[in-house]
């Protein structure tokens, strides 16, 4: 409501009135009696304002501590349990991330068709691909209005979230009041909760716990009829996998009569990091640290492990074992490559699955125990828990929904069990199957798809909210032979060798800032000088300076700043 205050004083001067001293006296009496009058009755309307206004609207903690409105609460139209959230239609706006240019076809899957239907919450779906997303989220964030709800860790990210604070709800008391799924979740999964938890100790956004996860990343992966062809056993150590490659490069491996087409490696802007598996080197994470088992980091960068693996990928360069074109091309260029419709190319990577990559060659290829290095020892990288099983910035509310009620119930209808692994594979009937017993098994992919690509067709897979709990999980039936069943099957030939891997800590706004900024040099650095080594060599020659440039470039700050959130994430545990 909106109250107008008139002037007046400035209505009276332009009437010029006269009256004799009786009247006047009579008539400031009356005035006065008039006024008291008048006064007590604008008390009483401001009064009633305030108590309308205020019994419309529901408080909640805020950003700062204080109290926020949630709009909305007291609306006869809300439900505040059972379904349907609503009793007459409310649409949100949602905006999520995908991969390349996968689009939007899990919009239209039948479990989000009948989530709608018994909500009656519509969603206006904004889908952007991650291609060009860093852009467009800048543009976003700086016009200062958001969706309703945002959904996947992709799309705003720890930096988005810290430093853009003011424009999401924290959640701990929507959760409390509106969430009792995603509530039990955090109860049952302490580590689900500590990785939602932000170091002011509130919930920002919401996390996922993802169903039937390996526990190792990638694996060797190596194509089997060119060792049968070639007469050769599958390699288990560094020294007999360089000789397997070499003979990959200097024979017909693939049997086309063109002895010069096999590409034994190859890569796109840049070589896996996998490949110095074998040295030691082990990044599940990103963060190019290493951890001992009494949770000392060492930045690999600089460790003696890593400069003897890129001697080793120096040789396999000089020996064109690796494509010359790795640091160059692109995907597209590589998946042409991996995937050549005539003839297969390409030997020995590190990846999930086959499939994926190598489409219709995937049959031609096997996965490997991990290479053991010139110690004898092996190591994987990985993660106890699942590889990207947990993982906050899932979904946020932003300040500009108008309906956060609304918002958090739907949201919370994602976290049973059944809605997850339809969130994450595809609908009950099109992906999945429910069986008589209460189980489910995932259905084959259509001929010619990879299982991998269907499960992104048709769900949010990685993305966006979801919890399965351990007990759920065994009522999940899945293929060895594709997919993320295939995955669980590989992921054994590694699991005794996974080393420790550091963790997805959380860092301060002014953390993030400062290594934000430390990174951008130092990452490029990095990566200029291992192409120019794996190239050209040189590695002794250049490795002092190499280092000192480094130093000088603010390692020990960045180190500093990893080693501190470390410490703050171990000693919590």
């Amino acid at each position: 409501m909106r109250v107008s205050f008139i002037n007046l004083n400035r209505i009276q001067s332009k009437f010029m009135i006269f009256y004799t001293k009786e009247e006047l006296t009579m008539r400031n009496q009356t005035t006065k009696l008039s006024m008291k009058k008048t006064i007590s009755l604008l008390v009483v309307a401001v009064l009633m304002i305030t108590c309308v206004t205020g019994c419309g609207s529901k408080n909640e903690k805020s950003n700062d501590g204080g109290a926020t409105e949630v709009a909305g609460t007291a609306d006869s139209n809300f439900n505040k349990e059972g379904l349907p959230i609503v009793n007459e239609p409310v649409t949100l706006t949602v905006l999520t991330t995908r991969w390349g240019n996968m689009g939007d076809s899990f919009t239209q899957n039948q479990f989000l068709k009948d989530l709608e239907s018994k909500t009656n919450v519509k969603i206006e779906w904004q889908v952007q691909s991650l291609s060009d997303w860093e852009e467009q989220r800048g543009i976003l964030l700086a016009g200062g209005e958001l969706p309703d709800i945002i959904l996947g860790n992709k799309t705003f990210e720890d930096t988005n979230v810290l430093n853009n604070i003011e424009m999401f709800l924290p959640l701990d008391d929507i959760v409390d009041e509106y969430m009792p799924n995603y509530k039990k979740a955090l109860t049952d999964m302490p580590d689900l909760k500590k990785t939602v938890t932000y170091l002011d100790g509130k919930m920002y956004s919401m996390g996922k716990n993802l169903p039937c996860r390996p526990v190792v990343c990638n694996q060797p992966i190596i194509n089997k009829v060119w060792l049968d062809r070639l007469g050769l056993d599958e390699p288990t150590d560094i020294d007999q996998l360089h000789s397997v490659l070499k003979a990959f490069k200097e024979k017909d491996a693939n049997g086309n009569g063109d002895p010069d087409d096999e590409i034994p490696i190859t890569g796109s802007k840049g070589l896996s990091m996998d490949l110095l598996n074998p040295f030691g080197i082990t990044d599940v994470n990103g963060a190019m640290m290493l951890v001992d088992e009494d949770d000392t980091l060492t930045f690999y960068p600089t460790c003696e492990q890593y400069k003897k693996g890129i001697k080793w990928l120096h040789e396999l360069y000089n020996e064109g074992i690796i494509d010359a074109e790795a640091f160059t091309q692109d995907d597209t260029m590589s998946l042409g490559k991996n995937q050549d419709p005539n003839v297969s190319r390409v030997g020995f990577s590190y990846n999930w699955i086959p499939d994926a990559v190598y489409g219709q060659w995937k049959d031609e290829y096997i996965a490997l125990a991990p290479i053991a290095g010139s110690d004898g020892k092996r190591y994987a990288g990985g993660d106890k828990n699942g590889i990207s099983a947990i993982e906050r910035n899932e979904a946020l509310i932003s300040k500009d929904c108008k309906h956060p009620e609304i918002a958090a119930r739907w949201l919370d209808e994602f976290y049973t069990g059944e809605a997850s692994i339809q969130n994450f594979w595809g609908a009950i009937g099109t992906v999945i199957s429910k069986n008589d017993d209460d189980t489910y098994t995932l259905n084959n992919p259509p001929e010619g798809t990879s299982a991998d690509g269907w499960y992104w067709d048709q769900s949010l897979r990685d993305f966006g909210p979801k919890y399965v709990s351990e007990e759920f999980q065994e009522k999940i039936k899945l293929s060895p032979e594709s997919g993320d069943g295939l995955k669980l099957e590989l992921s054994k030939l590694g699991e005794d060798y996974i080393t420790k891997s550091y963790p997805k800590v959380l860092l301060s706004s002014e953390e993030i800032e400062e290594l934000a900024s430390l990174e951008t040099d130092i990452n490029k650095f990095i990566e200029v000088t291992r192409a120019d080594w794996v190239i050209n060599g040189n590695v002794d020659e250049g490795w002092d300076e190499y280092v000192n440039k480094l130093n000088e470039m603010g390692l020990e700050r960045l180190i500093q700043i990893r080693t501190d959130a470390m410490e703050r994430y171990t000693k919590d545990e």
